[in-house]
């Protein structure tokens, strides 16, 4: 039996861990948890005069570097000061060159959010009007590439360094204090603490990279290490190294000192203080994410950190104990077995545990998600569904293991009992043979007559073990007579005690494996461990995902400009300036038109004449002629009245239908000095 499902146990273990590759490698980029909800000029807006600065709101703080607001001109020149700065709360402007031509202009925008993740993207805008070309910039974020990939890998092995350390060690100390001298479990908690110290080493060298250029020659620059030294990401990442090395005193301490000390109180007052110093660590640890990361910013950060805490804590003593469990019953020593009551505590510890996750996990998700539709409507509360559905399975395996560990303990009376009968049958056999010796017991009855030895194994075990009796006492025999030499006799007795001391573990091992409450308690936790697998995936993804609450913040901000636009589209925004040199004396100037609400039917127009240094003045004449070359309509002329000075006015103005109109205005400035200047503008 224990041939035939142990296969399947483990294709079904490779192929949760094929899925957790999947998951990690098919994750997309993080996705920005700093959304943009404001920006001035809007998205594809068109402005009569440059601005001076463009200025970008975000949901959250962000942090700014020389490049992180960029303002591109139609030919892909930079036209800003390189020098952002936070204006007030969460908006951040860069100031513009004076002078600037009419087209279309790019923003782009490469920050840092405050929950530690990049954030990147671009819109543009017009001034003037639109130009037939705009500045390319490219889609691809930082954290989409190699160094994004090995970022988030680098996030995957922290964590799973950190439950496995931490877990392990707590499954030693809390439930099988047997376990601080069993290698295999020393090397498992071991193996937790330094992938965790290599994926810190190694996410301190990508951090400058992943959040700025995304190259891997800038992976080993010294200069971005120092610059992530300065952020809250790198305090936190050296804080964690500290740490480490506080855990390594730990792990020293508790596979080293804890296990040489035989007397109990000496053992009690130490337990007692990794107990204190375990927790103390471990809650350090755990807050070194919950201070850079998405605990940190939003809604009642200073109740959601140490929520966070409580939450990876959970999250190791559960996930981190299984696994050790795991290596316990599979690994442990024959000699050495997990025992029955040590799977009991585990259990306990693991269903506070999920009590723990339950609560801290309903807090998160309500603070990250913010209504029910967040579920489903955002990506962030799709993985958060696959992660509840892969809790609750791991729950109902965990209940499945549970039932194991009961008939597990109902069995240990009835063990027991066999376990005594078969040493006390042993000492029996003992004596009968030291009788038969002697000449004072029963002859002629040997326990090879009855078919079983002493301990009721088969006559081929009893003939080994008098076989190996007798080649002990042979070698006794022959180093009483002359000749023999003491060093062969304790060569040979030293390779017969080796001997039975393989073949009882080895039949202690048999038994132990043919035990089926023990080996179906095996395969249930190995179930357990390989769905944890994939859940610890899911939740590295779900930590590198902008939040439900933060998604839906920025759709409604990107619905609300879209709106506003429309609005503006609506009610009429469109305005022309045009440049003008009629060749004679003051014949510079900036001629000026208005149309509102550039539609299809009647339309207001005014008209602004003004000199090169900003200051009104009027001309002799000014006309406007409206041509849809298209349609082969027009040109469509119109003459504005004079308001006041440099300001004319036309009322009525019809256009005919909607398409992209040539305005052509005539400006005379003398009796023979007169231009004619075009734009090109959208109608209706």
């Amino acid at each position: 039996m224990t041939q035939t499902i142990a296969p399947r146990v483990r294709a079904l273990v490779l192929l949760l861990l094929a899925a957790a590759c999947a998951l990690l490698a098919g994750a997309g980029p993080a996705s920005a948890h700093a959304a943009v909800t404001g920006s001035d000029p809007g998205q594809g807006t068109v402005v009569q005069e440059a601005p001076a600065r463009i200025s970008l709101t975000f949901s959250e703080q962000v942090a700014l570097s020389d490049d992180s607001l960029r303002v591109l001109d139609p030919d892909g020149k930079r036209v800003d000061t390189a020098e952002p700065s936070n204006v007030s709360g969460t908006t951040y402007a860069v100031g513009l060159k004076p002078g600037l031509p009419d087209g279309t202009y790019t923003v782009a925008y490469q920050v840092v959010s405050a929950d530690s993740h990049p954030v990147a993207g671009a819109y543009t805008f017009s001034i003037g009007a639109p130009s037939k070309t705009s500045a390319t910039v490219s889609q691809q974020a930082t954290d989409d590439g190699v160094v994004g990939w090995l970022y988030g890998f680098g996030r995957y092995v922290s964590y799973a360094g950190f439950i496995v350390m931490t877990g392990g060690a707590a499954f030693v100390l809390a439930c099988w204090r047997r376990g601080s001298g069993v290698r295999p479990v020393q090397r498992f908690v071991v193996s937790g603490w330094l992938a965790l110290t290599a994926a810190t080493l190694a996410l301190l060298l990508l951090r400058g990279s992943y959040t700025g250029s995304g190259k891997v020659a800038d992976v080993f620059d010294l200069s971005l290490l120092g610059q992530v030294l300065e952020t809250k990401t790198g305090a936190a990442l050296v804080s964690r190294l500290l740490l480490l090395a506080a855990a390594a005193l730990f792990i020293s301490v508790l596979f080293g000192a804890y296990d040489k000390r035989e007397d109990p109180q000496e053992r009690r007052d130490l337990t007692f203080g990794l107990a204190i110093g375990g927790v103390v660590v471990a809650a350090g640890l755990a807050a070194s994410w919950a201070m850079s990361e998405h605990a940190s910013v939003g809604l009642q950060a200073g109740i959601s950190m140490p929520v966070d805490v409580v939450h990876l804590l959970a999250v190791a003593a559960w996930l981190g104990g299984l696994g050790a469990l795991l290596v316990a019953l599979y690994r442990a020593p024959a000699d050495a077995p997990v025992d029955a009551s040590a799977v009991r505590r585990f259990s306990r510890v693991a269903f506070g545990s999920v009590l723990a996750l339950i609560a801290t996990g309903t807090y998160q998700s309500w603070r990250q998600l913010g209504s029910w539709s967040a579920f489903t409507d955002t990506r962030y509360g799709q993985l958060l569904l696959a992660k509840i559905a892969l809790v609750v399975v791991l729950v109902g395996v965990a209940w499945i293991s549970r039932r194991w560990t009961g008939r597990l303990l109902e069995a240990v009376p009835a063990s027991a009992e066999r376990e005594m009968a078969r040493v006390g049958a042993g000492a029996d056999a003992s004596g009968d043979t030291e009788a038969d010796a002697t000449g004072d017991g029963p002859t002629g009855t040997t326990s090879s007559d009855t078919g079983h030895d002493a301990d009721g194994r088969p006559d081929t075990e009893a003939d080994s073990t008098e076989s190996a009796d007798t080649e002990a006492a042979d070698t006794e025999a022959a180093a009483s007579e002359p000749g023999v030499t003491e060093p062969a006799d304790t060569e040979r007795a030293t390779q017969l005690a080796r001997q039975r001391a393989a073949r009882d573990t080895a039949r202690r091992k048999q038994l132990r494996d043919a035990d089926p409450n023990r080996f179906g308690l095996r395969r249930s936790v190995l179930a357990e461990a390989g769905i944890a697998v994939v859940l610890l995936a899911v939740t590295t993804v779900l930590t590198q995902t902008e939040p439900g609450r933060t998604e839906q913040e920025a759709k409604a901000a990107a619905s609300s400009s879209a709106a506003a636009s429309a609005d503006a589209g609506a009610s009429g925004a469109l305005t022309l300036n045009m440049p003008f040199d009629t060749g004679g004396e003051d014949g510079k100037g900036i001629v000026t038109v208005d149309l509102d609400p550039a539609r299809v039917g009647n339309n207001e127009m005014h008209v602004y004449v003004e000199r090169p240094n900003g200051r009104a003045f009027d001309i002799p004449e000014v006309k406007v002629d409206f041509t849809l070359k298209a349609k082969d309509l027009g040109p469509l002329p119109v003459a504005p009245d004079h308001i006041a000075t440099g300001h004319w006015s036309a009322n009525g103005v019809q256009i005919p239908m909607a398409g992209d109109w040539q305005v052509d205005v005539t400006v005379r400035t003398s009796d023979i000095d007169e231009v004619t200047v075009s734009k090109n503008a959208q109608i209706g």
